[in-house]
């Protein structure tokens, strides 16, 4: 799903479902998604008391928790998680200051169905390190979400969303990967070498020495036998 598109949130309260409201997305002017809720256990920010200091300011990107597998293996809490990723999207930026991050939004599977959803204010304290030491402040709004209906998007329309530009793909490298640790790995591959069929010369060195020394040993055996001759006669 693209970055920009647009989030639909729609509030109704009646008999049959109270305190009801619609999640959903749009893609290419066609409803995408939509996630129906029930708000339970609902408390204002009014209701938290706290320094006043620590309210997040407006506009800040906020961090996303999510505990609880069930946000990765039920369906319905599945497609909740991504549809409240876009609707707190906001700008799209390469770069954080951490110094501007001051909120966390904690959402806790208590069921396949319901989750309970808080919002805190980030405190960054001193912790003898480059890391700062954080702790959570809870300046609320909190309430429990029971995922009542939902409605997964068209096949086609997921495909046609999912779409990436040709100028925004990256095109894959031939025998190189990249690993966390060492970085920038490349593959050079080199032909058989046959070193088995390389001509070799017909005197290496070591067999002239050998013959030379043998020459050498030759003629002086041949001398002294030459002059034990004379010296018999």
């Amino acid at each position: 799903m693209s970055p920009a598109s647009p989030v639909l949130q729609y509030g109704s309260h009646s008999k049959k479902r109270p305190h009801n409201l619609v999640l959903g997305r749009t893609y290419d002017h066609h409803i995408y998604d939509l996630v129906e809720i029930g708000i339970e256990n609902f408390k204002s920010m009014g209701s938290f008391s706290y320094d006043k200091k620590l309210a997040p300011q407006t506009g800040s990107k906020p961090f996303f928790a999510f505990i609880g597998e069930a946000f990765e293996s039920v369906d319905e809490l599945k497609h909740l998680k991504e549809i409240l990723l876009d609707i707190f999207r906001g700008e799209v930026v390469t770069n954080l200051n951490l110094a501007g991050l001051d909120r966390v939004y904690v959402c806790t599977a208590l069921s396949s169905n319901k989750i309970f959803f808080s919002h805190f204010a980030l405190r960054l304290k001193k912790s003898g390190t480059v890391v700062p030491r954080m702790e959570l402040v809870e300046v609320g709004p909190s309430m429990d979400m029971v995922v009542r209906r939902h409605r997964c998007p068209d096949d086609g329309l997921r495909k046609e969303a999912m779409k990436t530009a040709p100028e925004l793909t990256k095109k894959k490298e031939k025998n190189v990967v990249k690993d966390a640790i060492q970085g920038k790995l490349g593959k050079v591959y080199m032909p058989d070498q046959k070193v088995g069929s390389v001509p070799l010369a017909n005197i290496p060195k070591g067999v002239k020495r050998e013959r030379r020394e043998a020459k050498m040993m030759k003629s002086e055996s041949h001398k002294q036998k030459k002059q034990k001759q004379d010296g018999g006669e």
